[in-house]
């Protein structure tokens, strides 16, 4: 946010407000889709809201990222430190994930920007929260901690290729829907049931 000193009455347009419209416009095409004049048009509002909230365009997509990061993986953590059962853990992580068309477009767009430093320091901390999750969850499942590690790699890895076929390839893409995480789990688990998600506060888990 600005340092300088504002004067008159706060927009109503909101910080947060700004940032997931930004989120958006990364989610259709990438950082360099982020534009204030684009995002204020698309929100109503004038460029004079957008510095009432923030100093620069880069101070909006940092806290953009910082929004992306806590309410899509910080949050997911906090509500899986409280399930004791590693399954539960995954049905509620995966079949989500998988299942939705859309959702996986932000992190899928930004590893493709991860030159950038800011964008790249974001896409590593939060691959390496959401793998080691994964990695957590096949751990207390029995598996050694080599296993673990590459099955929760794998897990990941096929969260991104998923989303990656579904939007340059839909034709090949598996459908969403429930049996397609039911196998991915079960391959990856080597358990065999119906995949359910676990009844949670609503949260977006890996999908964005």
């Amino acid at each position: 946010m600005t340092d300088k000193p504002r004067r008159g009455r706060p927009p109503k347009t909101t910080a947060e407000d700004w940032e997931r419209a930004a989120l958006a416009a990364v989610a259709a095409g990438g950082v360099a889709a982020v534009s204030v004049e684009a995002l204020a048009a698309g929100l109503g509002t004038t460029k004079g809201s957008f510095y009432w909230h923030f100093a620069n365009r880069e101070a909006l997509i940092a806290a953009a990222l910082r929004r992306w990061e806590v309410e899509h993986t910080e949050m997911l953590a906090g509500y899986l430190e409280t399930v004791a059962d590693p399954m539960e853990r995954l049905r509620y992580t995966l079949p989500g994930a998988l299942a939705d068309e859309h959702g996986s477009t932000v992190a899928l767009t930004l590893l493709a920007d991860a030159a950038d430093p800011e964008v790249g320091a974001a896409i590593a901390r939060v691959t390496a929260r959401r793998v080691g999750l994964l990695e957590r969850a096949f751990t207390d499942l029995g598996f050694d901690q080599r296993r673990a590690r590459m099955r929760a790699q794998a897990a990941y890895a096929v969260y991104l290729g998923t989303a990656a076929l579904r939007r340059g390839a839909p034709e090949s893409a598996p459908e969403a829907n429930a049996d397609y995480a039911t196998e991915v789990l079960e391959m990856l688990s080597g358990v065999s049931g119906e995949v359910r998600a676990a009844s949670a506060p609503r949260q977006d888990g890996l999908r964005k």
